[in-house]
């Protein structure tokens, strides 16, 4: 038995849709079916969940809205009618967003009903048009296949007993078409999962029902080893870790959500990435343990947007509590951090630069200077963060040289190294403007040498 998760590309436009059809009909053990909202259809071109945010963000403001309202409108009739399907779809969805609007919830509660409707029409019409095709499918909602979450709009996160009646489904019969990103609380209220949350609902389906394989259907026929916008035709990744492809999620791959994968890793279910272009490709699977002799470093990830602040205070290392009191700063301030290097007079905080506004920078330097006393304080910004990923690292004699070398022959400057107790990465903090340079010496020296 098959999960089978398909993306915003997959599901863009009516011959997506049908592309989508021939893969589900092909393989009887799809039967359980994810989809994203429609996506791009080209470059350029908008996605669903981004006009329906920008719909809650107008009229919250008591802005015209009505223009952004026939657009999605008009994408879903698009698609219905290329597809050729009888229903009354658009209708309801009009309907469903009139409702939402209207309602007294709060900002937050219609923010999240309005983007779940991109997801929710998705299902709703890839059902329809399977059943076209003479195949048993029909829509679930997530609140019937019993995906319990907390209730936190925006950053749901899944309830354990979830997964015991999703174990139920195995039994039942027929292709289920299961929206993705949002789910119900245990009140009945909808919320969604954090952005790119359609690959967690797969997870947690894939976990629930205790499928053979978990399918994340793309617009790339697998993993590459570095972004292919920076290096020119990479070498493919065929088999990576679930901690390796977690990493490197959160270090700028786009092909998942780093939170996406936990549901299936922790029930140790395959995950196998495949393009809805070409479904024949094999792929890149991800599997809970590397095999013996496989390579140490599977991939270079980068991504930028960081600054960081720098603390220094003489025998810091003895002031029992320091690093608390000063995470406690940023937590006050709603921000979360994510790095923390630290030595015996100093301590760097690396976060996202887009959280530290100015009025927030002001208050957390006087803070830190007035409860912490601190010697000196600074902030440097316009930072990347270049990760080398592989699981064993540290057992591997040379990673470590062969990483501040790369970066050295590319003339650029380490700001900042990062190695953590779990094996599987290095981070390197530099200057935005060398990651091309960097991230190109690192690839040649890992991957070509």
């Amino acid at each position: 038995m098959k999960v089978a998760k398909f993306g915003g590309s997959s599901v863009a436009n009516a011959m997506q849709i049908k592309k989508v059809g021939a893969i589900i009909k092909k393989d009887p053990k799809r039967k359980f079916i994810v989809v994203s909202a429609p996506g791009k259809r080209y470059k350029g071109d908008f996605k669903i969940t981004d006009k329906l945010i920008d719909l809650a963000i107008q009229h919250s403001q008591n802005k015209p809205h009505e223009n952004i309202v026939a657009t999605i409108l008009d994408r879903f009739s698009e698609i219905i009618d290329d597809l050729k399907i009888q229903t009354n779809i658009v209708n309801e969805l009009e309907d469903s967003i009139q409702s939402i609007l209207n309602s007294n919830e709060s900002y937050l509660m219609k923010m999240d009903a309005l983007k779940s409707l991109g997801e929710d029409n998705s299902a709703k019409i890839l059902s329809e048009y399977l059943s076209s095709l003479g195949l048993n499918a029909s829509y679930l909602n997530p609140k019937d296949a019993g995906i319990l979450v907390s209730n936190e709009p925006g950053r749901a996160q899944i309830l354990q007993e979830s997964f015991a009646k999703l174990k139920t489904l195995r039994n039942e019969e027929g292709i289920f078409v299961i929206p993705g990103f949002f789910a119900y609380t245990k009140e009945g209220d909808l919320v969604t999962f954090s952005r790119g949350g359609s690959d967690i609902t797969g997870s947690i389906v894939a976990a629930g029902v205790q499928a053979d394989l978990y399918e994340n259907f793309t617009d790339v026929d697998s993993v590459y080893a570095v972004n292919p916008t920076i290096v020119n035709q990479p070498k493919e990744i065929l088999t990576v870790t679930y901690k390796e492809m977690r990493e490197l999620s959160y270090a700028g791959f786009s092909v998942f959500h780093d939170e996406a994968l936990i549901p299936a890793f922790k029930a140790g279910i395959p995950v196998c990435i495949k393009n809805t272009n070409n479904p024949d490709t094999p792929g890149t699977m991800i599997v809970s343990e590397k095999k013996p002799n496989e390579k140490c470093v599977v991939g270079i990830a980068s991504d930028v947007g960081f600054c960081s602040l720098y603390v220094s205070k003489y025998l810091m290392n003895r002031e029992v509590g320091f690093g608390r009191k000063l995470l406690q700063i940023f937590e006050d301030e709603g921000i979360s951090f994510e790095h923390a290097p630290s030595g015996i007079d100093d301590m760097s905080v690396i976060i996202r630069q887009n959280q530290l506004t100015a009025a927030k920078e002001r208050k957390i330097l006087n803070r830190i200077n007035d409860e912490l006393h601190a010697d000196m304080v600074k902030i440097h910004r316009n930072l990347a963060m270049v990760m080398v990923v592989g699981e064993g690292m540290t057992s591997t004699i040379g990673v470590a040289q062969k990483a501040t070398t790369a970066i050295a022959e590319a003339n650029v400057n380490v700001e900042m190294i990062n190695q953590g107790s779990s094996e599987v990465s290095m981070m390197f903090g530099i200057q935005e403007i060398d990651i091309n340079r960097a991230v190109q010496s690192l690839y040649t020296a890992f991957f070509e040498s």
